[in-house]
Parts: structure tokens; C-alpha cells; sequence
């Protein structure tokens, strides 16, 4: 276990020092080539600010409102029978636009539930088998200036529904 320990200290700058010895036996300017490359990515930065602002600012406005807590009353009784409890419904959509966010709602469950109800245990492996869909996708089709997204939002949203029902089995079986 030592062993593995000292490999993963040691790895970064073996990796540093690897790519900087192949750029100078390649004759490539490493140096110039990392600075092209923190330009276009603080290019990319300030185009991406604005969306991040605006996805932060929505969620903000809807959880502040009550509008999540709204929805996981209206939508409770029929995701209760499935095995998702009324609380986490809240958590799945908060989850798809803001993983920070989700991480406020994570918070209250397990102050509320407790991390080891059953509630507590489903939201750990929520957070972990879901992905922020509208997050991911705006942020990086804008940056890649990607304007016909095709089958990407179909193939994301069942990709959460795949999670969201594996963490309800999950869960299940650990109770």
C-alpha cells in the first residue's frame, strides 16, 4: 500500500518532466506552446462566464422560491412508488443544471433523513451515477461552438434516467 502511496506523490512531476524532455527531444517550444494554450483557455473562460452566471443565477431563483420543493410535492406520490422518495425529486432536477447546487440540497437530506436512511444512501449514489446535462452541455458546445446538438440531450437525459434508476436498485439493496 506504500508502494502505491509513493507512485501517486511521484507521478505528476514525472508526467511534467516526461512532457517537457519530449518537447526538447522533438524540438518543440514547450514553454511558448503552454502559454498558446493558457491564452485559449482563458478565451474560453470569458466565453463561458456568462452562461455559468445565468444557469447559477436560475437555480438560485428556483430554489430560493420553493418551486423545487413545490415540484417534489406534486411529483412525490408517483415517485415514491418507484422508490424514490418525495425529498431526492427535487435533488434529480437541481442536479441536471447545477452540481453545486445539488450539493446544498445533498446538505439538507442528510440533515433532515440522515446519510444512513435510505433517503441519505440514494442521494450518495445520485450524486455519483447522474450528470449536470444542461451544465455540460451548454458550457461545452458554446465553448466548441457547436450548434446542432443532434441526439445529444436525448442520449444525456436517458443516460440519468439509466443512473437514477440504477441508484434506486442500488439503494434498495443496501437497506
Amino acid at each position: 500500500m506504500r508502494a502505491l502511496a509513493h507512485i501517486s506523490d511521484i507521478i505528476i512531476p514525472m508526467l511534467i518532466f516526461f512532457i517537457v524532455g519530449y518537447g526538447y527531444v522533438t524540438k518543440v517550444k514547450v514553454y511558448e506552446s503552454f502559454l498558446d494554450g493558457a491564452k485559449d483557455g482563458l478565451r474560453i473562460v470569458l466565453e463561458i462566464v456568462p452562461t455559468l452566471i445565468g444557469l447559477m443565477v436560475a437555480v438560485g431563483m428556483l430554489r430560493a422560491s420553493g418551486f423545487f420543493e413545490m415540484l417534489g410535492r406534486v411529483l412525490g406520490p408517483l415517485t415514491e412508488r418507484v422508490g424514490l422518495p418525495a425529498q431526492l425529486t427535487p435533488l434529480l432536477i437541481v442536479k441536471m443544471f447545477s452540481s453545486s447546487a445539488a450539493t446544498g440540497l445533498v446538505l439538507d437530506i442528510f440533515k433532515n433523513a440522515g446519510p444512513d436512511s435510505y433517503a441519505g444512501m440514494l442521494t450518495s449514489i445520485l450524486m455519483s451515477c447522474t450528470e449536470t446535462v444542461f451544465y455540460t452541455m451548454s458550457v461545452y458546445f458554446l465553448a466548441a461552438r457547436v450548434t446542432k446538438t443532434r441526439y445529444t440531450l436525448t442520449g444525456a437525459l436517458l443516460a440519468t434516467l439509466a443512473g437514477t434508476v440504477a441508484s434506486i436498485l442500488l439503494a434498495a439493496r443496501m437497506v
